[in-house]
């Protein structure tokens, strides 16, 4: 019997050790998490805005664009994927058909905010979020969505401590508990102290979004799954090493620097079975007639 992707998602989750998630922001870097053996990954919207459309991540890219891509990661990959559904694209009506898109799309979760559209990278600033009414009721929206057969787990996050202080984040996030959402993200904690309080004070599963350089604590594996978050994100760590690649052999290329540049880059023979020729190869002698050499 075939399992769900929700299903794989709810059992990892479920085995209650923390579960270290790498972020992709396209179907390579996704591949590349599950080739490395990570049971799970997260389509950073940060990253994947960088990526598809150069732009930085303040609401730029449309529903349709961030659907196809993660469509995208899901389709080329087996590992669960958690969607970044931003603030579901408009009202409580957008944000169920937000759930529904990001669940045909092939993902185990999205993710659902209580920020004021046009959204803002967590940590970054001029970030504000909704009142807590229409907070709630995206919430009770997506989790409607599910419950009205729409298999997808939904993480909901607020970023209410920026502006309003730790306190009415983790009472915006209780709230969304009792609403019925499956995964609470108190996004950008700025010490050890307040992942704590999260932690305690809130029930169920809890995820951490470690920002190399960015307000939270950036703490070891052994150390968060102590506090009590069971998921532990890094949105751009892939991103970052990428770019720093990228404009390092960019660099040695316009210096004429051969090797250098040779260096910094995979062998061309893992480079091929890492995108998946071998696989190809391998498959396409079933069908000797339109085999290539």
């Amino acid at each position: 019997m075939t399992i769900s992707q929700p299903e794989k998602l709810r059992r990892l989750l479920s085995q209650g050790k923390l579960v270290t998630m790498p972020c992709c922001f396209d179907a390579l870097s996704a591949k590349l998490i599950e080739q490395e053996g990570f049971p799970l990954t997260f389509m950073s919207g940060f990253a994947a805005s960088a990526s598809r459309i150069g732009a930085p991540d303040t609401g730029l890219m449309s529903y349709g664009e961030v659907v196809e891509q993660a469509r995208n990661i899901c389709d080329a990959i087996s590992i669960p994927v958690i969607g970044d559904g931003d603030t579901g694209y408009g009202n409580a009506m957008n944000v169920r058909r937000t759930v529904e898109g990001f669940a045909r799309a092939g993902c185990a979760a999205v993710m659902i905010e209580d920020q004021l559209a046009p959204k803002r990278c967590g940590h970054t600033k001029g970030k504000e979020v909704v009142g807590r009414d229409e907070a709630f009721d995206r919430i009770r929206a997506a989790v409607d969505a599910r419950n009205e057969g729409t298999d997808i787990l939904i993480l909901a996050r607020t970023d209410a401590r920026h502006q309003h202080g730790l306190g009415e984040a983790i009472s915006r996030a209780a709230k969304f508990r009792e609403l019925g959402a499956d995964i609470l993200f108190v996004e950008a904690p700025k010490s050890v102290e307040e992942m704590r309080t999260i932690c305690s004070e809130l029930p169920g599963w809890q995820m951490a979004n470690i920002v190399e350089g960015g307000e939270t604590p950036d703490l070891g594996a052994d150390e968060l799954q102590d506090i009590g978050y069971v998921i532990a994100a890094y949105p751009l760590s892939l991103m970052a090493a990428a770019m720093n690649a990228m404009t390092g052999v960019l660099g040695a290329l316009r210096e004429g620097d051969t090797q250098r540049r040779q260096s910094m880059l995979m062998n061309f023979a893992e480079l091929r079975r890492r995108v998946g020729f071998e696989d190809y190869y391998e498959q396409s002698v079933r069908y000797r007639s339109s085999a290539r050499d």
